[in-house]
């Protein structure tokens, strides 16, 4: 993300002495994105971020996919779920591909005795329920109802959750996740036709500077294993830093609908894109105000990705029997649209209160056996009712 920030104390220039108050130095790191040539963050750590003093066994936490191939539309009860005490145990993945895993996760404690690196994947976490904070070397973001966190692969992070009620949709995403490249400016301004703006991103703060020595271990996932990596200093040790790579959060509230004389196509819900899939979110906005319009969304066929949709709240006119944490999966190749019903029952109707994340994904997503045991089975045959 192209926006410059800085927070606590960093020496005038980049890459030269920044001493203690002993005269010691600080240990200088450079956090950044493919390799050398796009943003990144530097930061001044108390110790050298290197002093690993114990490495354990790894763990195979590889989802189990159950359904490579597959053509008919999809649903799962994504609140079937069941709650664990465990931050990374409660993570389970539902839909993957070799570009993203799309996980729900349901965690009642904090993260108290251990950190967590993704070093794959970017992860974009979506705050269904819950709130809390999310301590890192950068500071901290507080968050709750219809946040998306959004975390930069190898950003060292805990969880603190307020209560033990939470449920979170998770998108690790093995590309970066940015914010769509119409709504930038040459500069990286995010331009006036944005649903959003910079106000509206809301980055770490309260930076403290942990001087700690102890057994810090940080469970790091790499290619599917998780490693136990003990390091001999706290890693949120850092005095200062600044930079456009950083994690911040951006709230579901905050998104701006773009709305028409006629019905608008899914792109103008655009939240944030990668190369191999778009996030857009559906909020309550005005309907289409042409005087024969038909609010309903027209049947489509996605030739060139699959519709995931994760219901949030409110009410979809399109769609019945909609449950909070429903995901909906319509794979390419096929059409779908509205119930039958929806579209006359939409007509005259003046709004929408809907909330839901949708991810397009530009390959196919394959079934995990957890998504298996949370489906609703029949739904293809729901456009007959």
């Amino acid at each position: 993300m192209a926006h410059y920030r800085s927070l606590g104390n960093i020496p005038h220039k980049r890459h030269t002495q920044f001493r203690k108050p002993d005269g010691a130095l600080y240990s200088e790191q450079l956090f950044s994105t493919e390799g050398f040539s796009n943003d990144y963050s530097i930061l001044y750590h108390t110790y050298a971020p290197t002093l690993i003093v114990k490495c354990d066994d790894p763990i195979d936490v590889n989802p189990i996919v159950a359904e490579e191939k597959m053509l008919k539309h999809r649903s799962f009860e994504g609140f079937n779920i069941k709650p664990e005490i465990d931050y990374l145990s409660s993570r389970k993945a539902v839909l993957v591909n070799s570009d993203c895993h799309i996980v729900l996760a349901s965690p009642q404690k904090s993260m108290t005795d251990y950190f967590y690196k993704n070093a794959d994947a970017d992860e974009m976490i979506f705050v269904h329920e819950g709130s809390g904070v999310v301590k890192t070397c950068y500071g901290e973001l507080e968050f709750s109802y219809g946040d998306y966190i959004v975390l930069p692969r190898g950003t060292i992070y805990q969880i603190h959750f307020n209560d033990e009620k939470n449920r979170l949709f998770i998108v690790e995403s093995f590309h970066p996740i940015r914010y769509p490249k119409r709504y930038m400016s040459k500069l990286g301004q995010l331009m006036e036709h944005s649903p959003y703006c910079e106000r509206d991103i809301r980055g770490p703060q309260n930076l403290k500077t942990h001087d700690e020595k102890g057994d810090f271990i940080i469970k790091t996932k790499k290619k599917g294993l998780l490693y136990g990596i003990h390091y001999g200093t706290h890693p949120f040790d850092v005095i200062g830093w600044d930079g456009c790579c950083y994690p911040f959060i951006f709230s579901i509230h905050d998104f701006e609908p773009i709305t028409g004389r006629v019905h608008q196509p899914p792109p103008v819900h655009q939240t944030f894109e990668t190369d191999a899939f778009v996030v857009c979110s559906f909020v309550p906005r005005l309907y289409d105000y042409h005087p024969q319009s038909i609010p309903a969304p027209y049947n489509h066929s996605n030739i060139d990705s699959d519709e995931l949709l994760y219901y949030v709240d409110g009410d979809f006119m399109s769609r019945k029997h909609v449950t909070r944490g429903m995901i909906t999966l319509h794979p390419a190749g096929i059409p779908h649209g509205p119930h039958p019903g929806a579209v006359e029952k939409s007509i005259g109707a003046k709004e929408t209160k809907e909330l839901a994340v949708m991810v397009d994904t530009f390959r196919p997503l394959q079934l995990t056996k957890t998504a298996l045991e949370i489906e609703n089975e029949g739904y293809v045959m729901s456009w007959a009712e």
